[in-house]
């Protein structure tokens, strides 16, 4: 935490920047040493450097000794040399506001011309403290319009989900719906890592102008350095907690919390950070932790960031160091399963290994009930489907598979079920066909809806 002083003193620097500066002593690919700011600077703090082209190079203090502060640069470093000024600038924390909403913008805030938006009165800290024990409990449930979401994996206010899914089997069009189709204030969209183009095609076209209209997106690409995308990842997040703070129910939608270890992991290593388990360091575990723990319930008298964080797993290999870290400090997780995807079921959500923490909790007792049977109808069913596709399976010889033979195809149609209304809405479907009422139809017209 920053003293008054040094808060004062930061408040100063924008008219007197040139009051604080030092010089490149060291230079490489990855880190700049500087000489004259270690005593001055913590880190995270940004600063600024003049090449021999004139033009400005930004960087932030990674590390720090008795004598030499360590910098990593957002952009190329080819036009610096040893004995480049470096100008101190210290912490620059956003200022998010209400005109942000519908706007795409870069790891500073900024719009894609690069200028800024509308600011706010009030700063909120890029890296803050989350409420810990003062926070109130996990909220009402949530209306998202995925029916598999809705009711054997309902996401609450305040919940943290991972959505774990490896490339290409739909996370993006999952995350776009969520977007347009849950009841949450606004939405705060951050792309960490992802590719230019795709970034424009899924703001564009996946999530269009219907779920722009109340979203802040946020975005750091492929090809920016890890700093600048892990200081988009703290913006969104800091975007997400000033909502909150003015009483709102926001929903985080991250993608992803893969690219975030990674560029922390970068960062860290340039830093000289020694690799422990599977080549992250310790603190990348840490990061994640503290990033994923800012996210919840408010406090009493405001609102909640509701998130969902995804991870890419390859090859649905759960046990990943990143997977397997943050299963541990989430309120659930949605896994998406290539095998269902290939099938063309989506969201290809495999709900057998799939878990909700808000449930039993947030569900009445007639709902776990049915959404217990028809779990059982779906694992009985896939337990026994390579019998049943070989014809060896005879009728009569288990009730519950007789079931789930019956039930299957409709509850699999279920799943796939999104813009669909209401949690409500949802187990009206379920219960119609757990109790062998005319489902087809319903789900049929519920499927032909605009």
């Amino acid at each position: 935490m920053h003293t008054k002083l040094e808060h004062l003193m930061a408040q100063s620097l924008p008219q007197s920047p040139t009051h604080y500066w030092g010089r490149i002593t060291k230079l490489s690919a990855q880190t700049i040493t500087i000489d004259g700011l270690s005593a001055l600077a913590s880190i995270g703090d940004k600063i600024e450097m003049r090449g021999r082209d004139g033009k400005p190079v930004f960087g932030e203090v990674i590390s720090l000794t008795k004598t030499e502060a360590i910098a990593t640069a957002y952009g190329e470093v080819s036009s610096l040399t040893t004995g480049t000024k470096v100008i101190y600038h210290g912490q620059e924390d956003p200022r998010p506001d209400p005109a942000w909403i519908g706007k795409i913008l870069n790891h500073s805030g900024r719009l894609q011309d690069g200028s800024l938006p509308e600011q706010g009165s009030v700063s909120t800290p890029l890296k803050a403290s989350p409420p810990s024990t003062m926070r109130k409990g996990i909220g009402k449930r949530l209306n998202t319009g995925v029916a598999a979401i809705d009711t054997f994996l309902p996401l609450c206010q305040g919940q943290r989900t991972g959505l774990f899914a490896g490339s290409g089997v739909g996370k993006s069009s999952l995350l776009a719906e969520l977007a347009k189709g849950t009841n949450a204030d606004i939405v705060i969209l951050a792309l960490i890592g992802e590719r230019g183009r795709e970034v424009r095609d899924f703001t564009e076209h996946t999530l269009g102008p219907e779920g722009m209209k109340k979203s802040i997106v946020i975005v750091a690409t492929s090809d920016e350095p890890p700093a600048l995308k892990l200081r988009a990842a703290y913006l969104a997040m800091a975007t997400a907690e000033y909502f909150r703070d003015q009483g709102q129910q926001v929903l985080l939608l991250f993608d992803s919390l893969t690219r975030f270890a990674e560029s922390h992991r970068s960062v860290a290593l340039s830093a000289g950070e020694t690799p422990s388990l599977r080549a992250f360091p310790p603190s990348t575990f840490q990061a994640l932790a503290g990033l994923c723990e800012r996210a919840g319930p408010g406090v009493e008298g405001k609102g909640d960031i509701t998130a969902v964080f995804s991870v890419l797993v390859a090859g649905s290999n759960m046990e990943e160091p990143v997977a397997d870290m943050v299963r541990g400090i989430l309120d659930g997780h949605v896994i998406l399963e290539r095998a269902i995807a290939e099938r063309g079921r989506y969201p290809a959500i495999d709900i057998r290994r799939s878990v909700s923490r808000a449930l039993p909790g947030c569900a009445s007792e007639e709902e776990n009930i049915k959404l217990k049977v028809a779990r059982r109808l779906i694992g009985a069913y896939e337990d026994a489907k390579s019998l049943i596709q070989a014809g060896l399976y005879q009728a009569g010889s288990d009730p519950l598979l007789d079931e789930a033979v019956l039930k299957y195809d409709e509850l699999d149609q279920f799943i796939s079920l999104q813009a669909q209304g209401t949690a409500e809405h949802a187990f009206k479907l379920l219960t119609d066909i757990l109790t062998g009422e005319d489902a087809e139809s319903i789900i049929a017209e519920d499927v032909s809806k605009p």
